[in-house]
């Protein structure tokens, strides 16, 4: 485990282009031998072009075999991965699918996203009221994104009732978490006052 993270964090800050070379060998080892972490590793290799051709269709690969075994992030990743159309149709009913699983684990990012596609109507039947459900799970992790969203749910009323102090309240929170549109909308609304 301490390894893998080492050869993770070595990937990261690309020494050279050997060490590289030989923990790519290492971490593709790991992965066709059914480590997760390292299949999941490897599947953000390819789906970034990190030391590697870009290849979506295998980044899809990795992350499925990661996915499978129930590794939260390969299944947030793989629903990015339908949710942009990237290495495969677009499908938003499977991004849903690959989010939600990952969302039910406690992901943050993948309960977020879950939230967009039901504030959005994609894949879904739109459904604020349920993309507020998602939004306030991430939120209370501190994922400012989730906060934005929630707070201009409140700003707009949709799925709530339209309430400015607490719309002010979710984008103070975002703000706080270093996100700058959340700022932004807490100004606004400050002024407004």
């Amino acid at each position: 485990m301490k390894r893998l993270l080492l050869i993770v964090i070595t990937l990261i800050c690309c020494y050279s282009s050997v060490a590289f070379s030989a923990t790519f060998e290492e971490i593709k080892l790991a992965a066709e031998q059914g480590d997760a972490k390292a299949q999941v590793t490897l599947g953000f290799l390819y789906e970034k072009g990190r030391g590697v051709r870009q290849d979506y269709h295998k980044a899809r690969e990795w992350y499925e075999k990661a996915a499978v075994q129930g590794h939260p992030e390969a299944q947030m990743n793989l629903g990015i991965l339908y949710n942009q159309g990237r290495g495969v149709r677009q499908d938003y009913h499977k991004a849903r699918e690959w989010y939600e699983k990952a969302a039910v684990q406690g992901l943050p990012e993948a309960q977020m996203n879950l939230g967009i596609l039901y504030n959005q109507g994609r894949g879904v039947r739109q459904d604020y009221q349920k993309a507020r459900e998602w939004y306030e799970k991430a939120a209370a992790q501190g994922f400012a994104t989730a906060q934005l969203n929630l707070g201009t749910l409140y700003n707009h009323g949709r799925g709530v009732r339209k309430n400015l102090a607490t719309a002010k309240d979710w984008f103070g929170k975002a703000c706080d978490n270093s996100n700058q549109t959340g700022c932004d909308y807490y100004a606004r609304l400050n002024s407004s006052r």
